[in-house]
């Protein structure tokens, strides 16, 4: 029995008690962790068929028909050409016979929050004529990681097979994993793989989504001239500001819930946020198998930043799953300093605070049905 649970007293109510992240280090083999770069589940059903552009926006409407070709132009054979020669087709070595596929090899999708980008983007890797094992889809982070875990050259190696790799959300605030990304998107240029992205805006240009894709095509330098730039106009859900986060419950809430839900997990929030330092961010995926909740006690302020980066990325994988969060202590909104809210990974920060309170909404219905 947890210690939240002997001092509030509370007898076990699931046929099973919950489990504790802290007791779990998984180990992910290398294909496992190709195999889920997948959209995440919130975007299994979505199509271009379901993306309903703005009636007052063109260009929602002519980055759906760009996207389409794009993906029709990409069921042919894998494009190895070799050397700069050839992304787009064109190159001399480009077999005897062989077609020149129509419009883009790369293309970036430029705009603000609440325009459908990661919509587009999953539809992208969806209509593909491609077997999902030859697509990749993960954000910045998740592609990071995964050079993290494999290495360069594995990483390198196991991508250029692929047809197509989407980015979302391509992170211009860490120049040294630009750099690093950058360095990989352009050897997998030279094997032929076609590339989508997204990213968000640099640090100090909130509100001036304009600028995102100049910002873009200036971090990936060399690559820039393969991309083309579909602006998607909207609503920039930017200025509404943070929904409010939910009151926190007490332990005592918190634990018996946890004991009577199913697949549900219960951790102390700090010692949780000293667990994620030792395993590797690209198993938080794996951490979370199996659960349909995850509890919290005593959740409080993050220590520093290399621990509040671990936690954006937990935050992303929970909201990835659709793992409803129910917690005690201080609500998210006050989990990061004025500091960190101010600095170069706001953008990050702002993101997991939201990802975390539309989770702890879905986690009031915990309450309410016990």
């Amino acid at each position: 029995m947890s210690s939240s649970t002997a001092a509030s007293g509370i007898s076990p109510i699931a046929d099973a008690a919950p489990v504790s992240l802290c007791a779990r280090e998984p180990h992910v083999p290398a294909d496992r962790l190709v195999a889920e770069m997948v959209p995440p589940p919130r975007f299994d059903s979505v199509r271009f068929s379901t993306y309903l552009p703005d009636p007052n926006q063109p260009s929602q409407f002519e980055a759906v028909k760009v996207l389409e070709g794009f993906a029709g132009g990409l069921g042919g054979a894998h494009a190895v050409t070799g050397g700069k020669r050839g992304f787009f087709g064109f190159g001399k070595s480009r077999a005897k016979g062989a077609k020149t596929p129509a419009g883009p090899r790369g293309v970036y999708l430029d705009g603000g929050y609440g325009v459908g980008k990661t919509h587009l983007l999953a539809s992208l890797w969806h209509a593909t004529p491609a077997e999902p094992s030859l697509k990749a889809f993960g954000t910045f982070v998740e592609l990071t990681n995964l050079v993290g875990a494999l290495g360069f050259q594995q990483t390198v190696r196991t991508l250029s097979g692929h047809r197509l790799l989407c980015i979302d959300e391509f992170e211009l605030d860490d120049p040294g994993d630009t750099v690093l990304v950058s360095s990989l998107l352009a050897r997998l240029v030279e094997a032929g793989v076609a590339l989508a992205a997204t990213s968000n805006t640099l640090p100090g240009k909130l509100g001036e989504g304009r600028f995102a894709a100049v910002d873009f095509l200036r971090e990936i330098q060399g690559l820039s001239a393969h991309f083309r730039t579909l602006r998607i106009d909207g609503e920039d859900y930017r200025h509404r500001g943070l929904p409010e986060a939910p009151a926190p419950y007490s332990d005592e809430q918190v634990t018996k819930t946890a004991y009577a839900t199913a697949d549900a997990s219960l951790d102390d929030f700090p010692q949780l946020l000293e667990h994620l330092a030792r395993v590797h961010p690209s198993r938080y995926g794996a951490l979370t198998d199996g659960l349909k909740a995850v509890c919290l006690t005593d959740v409080r302020p993050v220590p520093d930043q290399s621990t509040a980066l671990r936690l954006v990325v937990l935050a992303d994988r929970l909201y990835d799953r659709e793992v409803p969060v129910l917690a005690s202590g201080l609500p998210f909104d006050q989990l990061f300093s004025e500091d960190m809210l101010r600095g170069g990974y706001r953008k990050k920060y702002f993101r997991a605070i939201s990802r975390l309170t539309a989770l702890a909404r879905d986690g009031k219905r915990l309450i309410e049905s016990d």
